[in-house]
């Protein structure tokens, strides 16, 4: 999905007005925030369109998921009935864990969208964030977090998994000593 009048992403026009006035002028001072203003005003709608194909990406991946679902719903449909003839009606199934994984990515994405939808308008941020110098982007530090995110649930699980065998490990304390720990 492409806007046919716009220019590629990531494309600025740069204008070069010369100043009547001296550069520390109120003249000056409102042309630079104006042209700022407009600067942000691209990189928004840079962002609203890479948001809007990203959304339409996700909008074929949905399409080619359900097509997949109703095939194999079909078929499981069509094998079930073969297979009740055979076992005198008893019919035996289960999901996958892939499916099961893939029923919680969805239920993520869904849930990211829904918070997305239902925040109020958010104010675009005037500049972006820098890195020894160096303009970050939203998508790196978005990544960033992920990997932050993944990294503290990984944590999580062996500080988990470590409460788990100290509690088992108290019980068999206690079961020798006769102890209640």
């Amino acid at each position: 999905m492409a806007c046919p009048q716009c220019p590629a992403p990531g494309s600025y026009t740069s204008v070069i007005i010369p100043l009547r006035s001296s550069l520390y002028s109120l003249d000056a001072l409102r042309f630079y925030l104006w042209i700022k203003r407009l600067k942000d005003l691209e990189r928004e709608k840079d962002s609203l369109w890479a948001g809007l194909q990203v959304l339409e990406q996700a909008r074929l991946w949905y399409r080619r998921i359900l097509e997949d679902n109703r095939a194999r719903q079909a078929n499981m449909c069509t094998r079930a009935g073969a297979r009740a003839k055979e076992w005198g009606g008893e019919v035996w199934g289960g999901a996958g864990a892939s499916s099961c994984l893939l029923r919680s990515q969805i239920q993520r994405v869904n849930g990211s969208l829904g918070s997305l939808m239902s925040m109020p308008n958010v104010i675009s941020c005037p500049s972006s964030p820098k890195r020894n110098g160096v303009e970050v982007s939203d998508s790196e530090l978005r990544w960033q977090n992920t990997v932050l995110v993944q990294e503290v649930s990984e944590k999580n699980v062996k500080i988990s998994l470590l409460e788990r065998e100290r509690d088992s490990l108290l019980q068999e304390l206690s079961l020798h000593l006769g102890v209640e720990v």
